[in-house]
């Protein structure tokens, strides 16, 4: 099976690369490797995956619409590729329009006009419910009241989707992530931010005076739920017959962000300075996932908790600090 991963330098697209190369597939990594966290680290993940048979990289940016032109044919595209970040979208909210929207209808548009169509797998994002969405959050709940730019476009990339699949049949899946975490992580998410602060013994920022709620996801057990559905394809689920197909996946177990604090602080074996503070700007008081769908479709189910994943995330960071990364697995 060849598959398109667009995004592939990044956290979860390296990740999903890999579980796909250990599956035999033929993976394409499509990235524009640009510079909104250090690019060293998209560089040391793209290192690994050029070290191994079966992959072939492409640096594009997907905000031009004849990005994937001469690539292909592909079976499966898992597009990851998008503009991250709530916070980031208040500095640079046309990043997000050419990220997420025009970037999102490249790659429709490619598959509508493939001779032989992939199967399209794609990443939004569990910002899209808001802050009003009764926990936990069902996909048929309303998603039209956006407390972020990025979560705007996320959702408008969907209905993009949407009308796409009416109208050209097109086979696809969305899935919602919910707050992935790991190994080889984003250095502008909460939990890595911590980490670093506490590492360098600075003080960390907490929102909201912690009352906050997030349903961190371990990142395998996301690459497990992306793999499964990219090869089981659009017929692999109960929901067969609909061209266009939405799913949470996440860890059905919502923390507290001060219990997850402490976690963090376990796994270190530092204590952190906390600064509390109000709520920030697009920020939400809870995620929680209802993953009863994905459970049922695909036979999802995380099993990673934070006493297990966030220990195996500090002793990478770590790593990663020394420089001493090149061997850490995937």
């Amino acid at each position: 099976m060849r598959i398109l991963v667009t995004g592939a330098v990044g956290f979860i697209g390296a990740h999903v690369c890999h579980a796909l190369l250990d599956q035999g597939c033929v993976v394409s990594g499509l990235d524009n490797l640009n510079s909104y966290y250090d690019p060293a680290l998209k560089h040391a993940r793209l290192a690994h995956l050029e070290a191994r048979p079966g992959f072939d990289f492409t640096a594009r940016d997907l905000a031009d619409a004849k990005a994937l032109d001469g690539l292909g044919p592909f079976d499966v595209i898992v597009h990851l590729a998008a503009q991250a970040g709530v916070r980031y979208s208040l500095e640079a909210p046309f990043a997000y329009l050419d990220s997420n929207l025009k970037g999102h209808l490249s790659v429709l548009e490619y598959v509508r006009h493939a001779e032989t169509r992939p199967f399209l797998v794609y990443a939004s994002s569990s910002s899209v419910y808001g802050d009003t969405t009764p926990a936990p959050f069902r996909e048929d709940a309303r998603c039209d009241a956006p407390v972020s730019l990025y979560a705007a476009t996320k959702r408008g990339a969907e209905m993009l989707s949407e009308s796409y699949g009416a109208l050209y049949d097109i086979a696809q899946v969305g899935l919602r992530f919910f707050t992935v975490y790991g190994p080889w992580g984003r250095p502008d998410m909460a939990y890595y931010a911590f980490a670093q602060a506490m590492l360098e013994n600075r003080p960390i920022t907490v929102f909201n005076h912690g009352d906050l709620m997030r349903d961190f996801t371990w990142i395998d057990d996301i690459v497990d739920g992306v793999t499964r559905i990219a090869l089981a394809g659009p017929d692999g689920g109960n929901g067969a017959g609909r061209t266009h197909r939405i799913y949470n996946i996440g860890n059905n177990r919502p923390e507290r962000l001060m219990d997850f604090i402490g976690a963090l602080e376990t796994a270190l074996g530092l204590t952190a300075e906390k600064i509390m503070t109000g709520m920030a700007p697009g920020d939400v008081h809870m995620t929680s996932a209802n993953i009863d769908a994905i459970s049922a479709d695909y036979g999802f189910e995380p099993t990673t908790t934070i006493t297990d994943g966030l220990p195996r995330f500090a002793a990478w960071l770590k790593a990663w600090r020394a420089g001493d990364a090149s061997s850490w697995r995937y």
